[in-house]
């Protein structure tokens, strides 16, 4: 992927910004970019940290790094015996995240390893791209990187990295899992979104060099002015949708405890996977049918942490374990004596994905104030778009409710809050590219505008 580094950097910065905005207890941001195949040289593009007192981000890479140009290959900093082990390493060839929320603890700090020195709180998030997104259908014929012992990696997953996120905390305030690894995950598709859209363009300003000057300055402008609302909105309503989600959470946790007695997805999926772990052992070697069955157990695992929409949890249950469960049934004999409760599990499951919608059961939670009890469910089962500004104005009242009893409660507020304020903005930014859309329309100058 080639991407000319002026607009890379801004690309980076603008991530960046937008993760220090929304995470009060980060402190500083870097971003890596991984390119190309096989080399998958890792560089340091940009490194912001948030000043004391001001909130302001100083920009700027540090002197002395591995990471800074040049860069290290793979080769440079995979896992092999004898070397130090590097969370950068482990981001690129698993396409996993990596938490460092107990530096005293963390097996993958370089700097502890050689030097017994401790590094601070962090998360480290790949950037994931579709193969097909950048190499078309063709996707059989690209050169794989290997690992140290002769094994190509990605071969078998659908998505290449091409960067890598590091964000720093204060100390005590990140643990794996937590809503700002949640948010710093979303936030990474977003920026491999904009990754591809700068290669893309890139590509197709290659092929248009026969324009006019002056009609590519236009077009210029017009794809800048594009990338930034992009970024914005994407950005914007993908970290308030994982904040309706977590507000989500909590009404389905408080539902769960008022009702024990209704039965929730954490206790039918379990049971699923106990199943698919009981009988696995009786596959007799059955390759495919295994790699089915563990499939199943990490999307079926997967589920129980996710607090999705109840349309989206459908369509999870429909796609990723109705249909595996399925395959199971038809080409293994292994769960004959229990495929009755399997059936009857998945339409229990179905229904309990609904539960928290339930709004028999929202009256009965007289434990709440009156207005808790309607408003909460109605709120936080959306998706948040442009014309539902009238619900974040919702949330930020029922945030400050005396009744509402949750975890991270300011926290939420005040993150929601501030993006409010970019959230009205956009409209202003929209108009700016209706005006360069105009200009590039009726073959205008962009000095007119």
């Amino acid at each position: 992927m080639l991407i000319y580094s002026d607009i890379l950097e801004k690309t980076c910065k603008n991530m960046i910004e937008t993760i220090l905005f929304c995470l009060q207890h980060a402190t500083k941001g870097t971003i890596y970019r991984v390119a190309p195949l096989p080399e998958l040289r890792t560089v340091r593009i940009t490194s912001g940290a948030r000043l004391e007192g001001n909130g302001q981000i100083r920009w700027g890479l540090p002197q002395e790094s591995d990471y800074n140009h040049p860069g290290k290959t793979w080769e440079q900093y995979q896992d092999q015996p004898g070397r130090a082990l590097e969370a950068m390493g482990w981001c690129v060839e698993k396409q996993k995240s990596w938490t460092s929320d107990n530096p005293y603890e963390d097996i993958r700090s370089v700097r502890k390893q050689l030097d017994g020195e401790i590094e601070d709180y962090h998360h480290m998030e790949p950037v994931l791209v579709k193969k097909v997104e950048i190499y078309g259908e063709q996707t059989d014929q690209i050169e794989y990187p290997w690992d140290w012992q002769g094994n190509p990696i990605w071969q078998d997953t659908e998505y290449v990295v091409v960067a890598v996120i590091k964000i720093h905390f204060v100390p005590y305030t990140i643990q794996r899992g937590d809503l700002s690894t949640k948010i710093i995950k979303k936030l990474s598709r977003s920026l491999g979104t904009e990754l591809l859209s700068l290669h893309l363009r890139e590509t197709l300003a290659e092929a248009q060099k026969v324009l006019s000057q002056q009609r590519l300055q236009t077009c210029n402008t017009l794809a800048h002015e594009l990338r930034n609302t992009l970024i914005k909105l994407r950005f914007i309503f993908s970290a308030i949708n994982a904040e309706i989600s977590f507000l989500r959470e909590q009404w389905e946790g408080e539902v769960r405890k008022t009702f024990p007695e209704v039965e929730d997805k954490v206790g039918i999926l379990s049971r699923l996977n106990e199943l698919l772990t009981l009988q696995a052992l009786k596959l007799n070697g059955n390759e495919e049918v295994s790699q089915l069955t563990r499939e199943l157990i990490t999307d079926q695992g997967e589920l129980a942490t996710l607090f999705l929409l109840p349309q989206q949890g459908e369509q999870w249950l429909k796609n990723k374990i109705q249909r595996k469960w399925h395959r199971l049934l038809t080409e293994s004999r292994a769960w004959n004596a229990y495929e009755m409760e399997i059936k009857d599990l998945l339409v229990r499951l179905r229904k309990a994905i609904w539960v928290g919608t339930d709004e028999s059961l929202a009256l009965q939670m007289t434990h709440l104030p009156p207005e808790l009890r309607t408003k909460w469910p109605r709120l936080v089962y959306m998706e948040f778009s442009p014309e539902k500004l009238s619900a974040l104005e919702e949330i930020l009242s029922m945030l400050d409710h005396p009744g509402l009893q949750i975890p991270h409660k300011q926290q939420t507020k005040r993150v929601l809050s501030s993006l409010k304020i970019l959230v009205e903005i956009i409209p202003e930014m929209e108009d700016r590219l209706n005006n360069v859309i105009f200009s590039l329309k009726h073959g205008l100058p962009s000095e007119v505008l």
